[in-house]
């Protein structure tokens, strides 16, 4: 069972001032010239200085910017926020992987997971949409219908929460936990592209939180027409979400496969900014007991993938309530990996991360749409 703790050092509210978190350094200097809190001249200056307090520092309190003179930093506090959003839930996997209900706004709730020993040290999974429009069979995200993109400021909150519960303020040079970004959570991030790049600046820059593009990836289902925008915008790392080698099954796992079959999916791929051998894609793959995990589907891979730089993901099915599908056999995920491994395509085998607290791949559903975890355990321990 995960353990549930409660994280006191967020608001209890919604910030109702806008937040300065979510702009870039250039939204940052017009914000505070259009704002009148501080002359043309020394915006520029002003906000690099807010920039290493907020995204260096963490700090949440503009009293603690001690190189910005009282008066502004008053005038500021008066028209600004700093203040996180508020943590409703906090759990623990038994694997140390970490989960937060986040609640954004009223109904506006997302989930972001921690994982240990991902990447360098640690990768943080951020949601960029609060549901999903995809409807994709397997995901329990993809049950909960869309309520609204995140703003750049609610995908940077995210962050800004993991590392105050890691305790990792001011940015580490070395030895940090959280090492890596991926864009996997709720949501399709290139339909909140303009949000998700924003948010990848402010996390990227030298002078903040600092993790390199490289280290970051956005995972999309397939979304073709900003393929090329999201590899000039961002230079992020691109994952794609493929599940399947045909188009008839790809339909039904992944419904978005209708508007983009996989043709041009692959056309896309090939022509993403920056595509080399030292910049592969990353391909998902869920793998499904007799649905998509035969050794026929494993050579078919190879096939489509040929001639494109690629890693490949093997994930084993997690479980959800309600889901119809099961995950493979170990033996045949093996196996399958086997077939790729000899193509010369590196393909680990995800180990399953955090699926006693619902915080796997494919387990992330806010808790608006679902019982509220607490009182759920009250209930089974009443009927047992």
């Amino acid at each position: 069972m995960g353990v549930t703790l409660d994280l006191k050092r967020v608001s209890k509210s919604a910030p109702q001032k806008p937040n300065l978190s979510g702009l870039t350094r250039k939204g940052l200097v017009e914000t505070l010239i259009a704002a009148d809190v501080v002359r043309a001249d020394k915006a520029k200056m002003r906000a690099n200085q807010l920039w290493r307090w907020i995204h260096h520092y963490g700090v949440t309190d503009f009293d603690a910017m001690t190189d910005v003179a009282k008066e502004t930093r008053a005038a500021i506090a008066e028209r600004f926020s700093l203040a996180r959003p508020e943590v409703v839930e906090r759990q623990v996997s038994r694997d140390g992987t970490r989960k937060w209900l986040i609640r954004m706004a009223p109904g506006i709730e997302v989930e972001t997971v921690y994982i240990p020993d991902v990447g360098r040290a640690g990768a943080l999974c951020v949601s960029s949409q609060v549901g999903c429009t995809l409807n994709c069979t397997f995901c329990h995200t993809g049950t909960q219908a869309l309520v609204r993109n995140l703003t750049a400021a609610e995908i940077v909150a995210q962050v800004q929460i993991a590392r105050d519960d890691l305790e990792e303020w001011p940015s580490p040079k070395e030895d940090r936990r959280l090492s890596n970004i991926v864009f996997m959570g709720m949501g399709e991030p290139l339909y909140n592209l303009g949000n998700v790049a924003d948010a990848i600046d402010i996390i990227a820059d030298n002078e903040g939180i600092a993790i390199s593009r490289r280290r970051i990836t956005v995972s999309t289902s397939g979304v073709v027409p900003e393929l090329e925008a999201l590899g000039t915008r961002t230079q992020a790392m691109l994952a794609i979400s493929l599940h399947a080698t045909n188009d008839t099954l790809r339909n039904e796992l992944v419904p978005l496969n209708k508007k983009y079959p996989i043709a041009e999916l692959m056309a896309g791929i090939r022509a993403y900014p920056g595509l080399s051998n030292a910049r592969r894609v990353t391909f998902e793959y869920v793998m499904l007991k007799g649905v998509n995990d035969s050794p026929a589907e494993a050579r078919a891979l190879v096939n489509l993938l040929k001639g494109v730089p690629a890693k490949i993901n093997l994930i084993p099915f997690n479980p959800w309530p309600g889901s119809s599908y099961q995950c493979s056999d170990w033996g045949a995920i093996e196996a399958f990996a086997a077939i790729l491994n000899r193509a010369g395509y590196a393909s680990p085998i995800r180990t399953p991360r955090g699926r006693d607290i619902l915080a796997a791949c494919g387990q992330l559903k806010s808790e608006s749409e679902k019982m509220r975890a607490s009182e759920r355990r009250k209930l089974e321990a009443a009927a047992e």
